[in-house]
């Protein structure tokens, strides 16, 4: 984390307590040939995770900055007393990267099928997009983990959006740094460049202020999602009421 950064500690990582303007300038701020860094979102299913797998943790504690995904986390850990950092959805963040970019900018992408991507710069306007979409389980596949990698590696650009879903994208945003020859920032987003594409339905700006954002999508993709929002996020609770009874 930069040392210029405030930060709020929660639940054991230390977050940027910045909102999204003060990001989007400390992230232009940052020289496109700086050594590569990248930026983790965790929200409650990252957080109930990296409770339940503290293997993880290295993941976190390797970025350059982490940002706070939920509203839900903030509002629950404002009633149990906790100070909460500002929070700053990656979706949010690369919507206001890439709304702010020229169309001539060079954008590096990991993930996303070849016809999402082609959406995305139709609706985008941007016209130097290197692309690289791993197969499934390409993290258990050294290889192809290494191509990955590589790529990023051999692709450089001032921003790299890394779309694989967690932990995946920040166990490739990890090797990267650790070997020292990317350049630029990376951003662990997940899902946010399918929002831009239209294929993923984002909640209306009233359900995310309402902090409702998350049953939006499970009513979208009940099948997919409704392990994560019913089964396993509800334990962020316990997490954020054991750490208020440890800071009483």
């Amino acid at each position: 984390m930069p040392s210029e950064v405030p930060v709020r500690r929660l639940l054991g990582l230390d977050f940027a307590d910045l909102p999204l303007p003060g990001v989007l300038a400390l992230l232009a701020e940052r020289p496109a040939e700086a050594p590569f860094g990248y930026v983790v979102t965790p929200n409650a299913d990252h957080l109930v995770r990296l409770a339940r797998d503290p293997a993880l943790r290295p993941l976190y504690d390797g970025a350059m900055l982490r940002l706070l995904d939920s509203r839900v986390v903030a509002r629950l850990a404002g009633v149990m007393g906790l100070a909460a950092p500002a929070v700053v959805p990656g979706s949010d963040l690369t919507a206001a990267l890439i709304q702010a970019m020229p169309p001539d900018e060079r954008v590096t992408v990991l993930g996303m099928a070849p016809a999402a991507l082609e959406r995305l710069a139709a609706r985008t306007g941007l016209r130097r997009i290197a692309h690289h979409n791993p197969p499934m389980g390409f993290d258990r596949d050294p290889a192809q983990f290494e191509a990955a990698v590589r790529f990023i590696e051999e692709n450089p650009a001032r921003i790299t959006f890394l779309a694989v879903g967690s932990p995946r994208q920040e166990r490739v945003a990890q090797a990267v740094t650790a070997r020292g020859r990317g350049r630029g920032v990376g951003l662990c987003i997940g899902a946010s460049l399918l929002f831009l594409t239209g294929e993923e339905r984002r909640a209306p700006v009233t359900v995310q202020r309402a902090g409702m954002e998350w049953a939006w999508r499970l009513v979208q993709d009940p099948k997919r999602l409704a392990r994560r929002y019913l089964v396993d996020s509800p334990a962020i609770i316990a997490l954020l009421r054991q750490e208020a009874k440890r800071s009483r």
